[in-house]
């Protein structure tokens, strides 16, 4: 054996079989500068990176599979409903499960609407303009005006998975839906939207068509009125309905509404989509997560003393992954809502305050960004304010 010796000192034993002398017990000292003890030892540091690596493979994919397909529903459950109410992405669901199972997973989650019909009666516009005395911190923000700016005021909301803005628009007569230049075209950004009809605040409005998961955000849902002129008259079978405005200025939330029935309940300004979240101070019935899963939202409410309540909350950011539909009646009951509404979300969701977007809009690739859209809700100036609402803008951007 070339590069070898054999050290005798070690040697325990000889034994003779038939007349072969066997060495037993004796060790085998190899040269130090053996090329072959090398390779081996590359070889088995390669072998045992590709055992490490291989061995947390085959983990992950047992732990996906667990969740994806073991007995704890929770992670499927968030899977689907999160994915089946996205304009893009729904391919994350229907990957893995078959159409009767996304169908039974949605209808464990969703929202029950009470299907009672809106009793603007109890609305009262103006209502309390004058109280100096407050219920709680809820009410205490509402009503306490800020300096200089008696059109509205913007209040930060923070919860576990979300952020974002709760507006209150004290005179509802000046809120007015808006549409794209481009209908049935193409969509445009609410900034656009904003600059076009000279907004003070905007927030995004009711959903669009999206035959093949590419809409450009063009052809809103339903029927949309803007200043009591119809802009679009279609039938919608989804989750909620008409979200819009009566020449009373109140709040009316109508579910399977023709266009007869809205001109009858003497609708200006309306959206269409859902699901209605409060109707006549009574929440919606919420299974599981909803249905909706967790993500950016929008919604909008008002109260019984007319104020009319933005909220736009945040998501998709770590741990901030955005609000389900819980959380958007938690909030707005908080606040007062008596009547309340889901708009879009998502991409969707945003808030423009003069000409600058002041909450966070993620798309799903994760971009900074939002995307154009069909409709929205403004809150247009008063002929005499002069204020520079720039600052607020500003400020809320630090």
């Amino acid at each position: 054996m070339k590069n070898s010796t054999i050290d005798e000192n070690k040697v325990d034993e000889l034994d003779e079989l038939g007349g072969v002398k066997v060495v037993k017990k004796t060790r085998i000292t190899e040269n130090k500068n053996n090329p072959r003890k090398k390779k081996n030892k590359k070889g088995n540091w390669l072998e045992n990176v590709f055992t490490v690596l291989f061995s947390l493979g085959t983990m992950g994919i047992i732990m996906v599979l667990f969740l994806l397909y073991g007995p704890y529903s929770g992670f499927r459950e968030w899977l689907v409903t999160t994915a089946m109410t996205t304009m893009t992405h729904q391919y994350f669901a229907t990957w893995f499960y078959d159409e009767e199972t996304i169908n039974y997973i949605l209808d464990k989650n969703k929202v029950v609407e009470s299907g009672e019909s809106t009793d603007t009666s109890e609305i009262t516009v103006g209502a309390n303009t004058k109280v100096t005395e407050y219920k709680n911190e809820f009410e205490r923000a509402i009503l306490e005006r800020d300096d200089k700016n008696d059109d509205y005021k913007i209040i930060e909301i923070s919860g576990k998975t979300y952020d974002g803005y709760l507006v209150a628009v004290y005179d509802p007569s000046r809120i007015q839906a808006v549409v794209t230049d481009n209908l049935g075209v193409s969509g445009q950004y609410l900034t656009k939207m904003a600059k076009n009809h000279d907004a003070l605040i905007a927030i995004n409005g009711g959903g669009f068509d999206d035959p093949n998961f590419n809409s450009t955000g063009g052809s809103p849902l339903g029927i949309t009125v803007c200043n009591g002129k119809y802009v679009t008259e279609k039938l919608y079978n989804g989750a909620g309905g008409i979200i819009g405005f009566t020449e009373e200025n109140k709040l009316i939330l109508s579910a399977k509404c023709t266009t007869a029935e809205a001109k009858k309940q003497g609708i200006r300004d309306a959206v269409t989509f859902g699901p209605f979240l409060i109707v006549n101070g009574k929440p919606s019935e919420v299974l599981g997560n909803g249905g909706w899963g967790s993500a950016p939202r929008t919604a909008i409410a008002q109260r019984k003393d007319g104020i009319v309540l933005f909220l736009v909350l945040n998501g998709r950011r770590g741990t901030k992954v955005g609000a389900d539909m819980d959380d958007l009646i938690d909030i707005l009951q908080d606040y007062g809502a008596y009547n309340a509404a889901n708009l879009d979300g998502g991409t969707s969701s945003v808030l423009v305050v003069g000409d600058t977007i002041v909450n966070d809009p993620i798309d799903s690739t994760g971009a900074h960004k939002t995307r154009p859209i069909s409709t929205g809700f403004i809150v247009t100036k008063d002929e005499s304010d002069d204020s520079d609402h720039s600052v607020v803008a500003d400020k809320l951007g630090e």
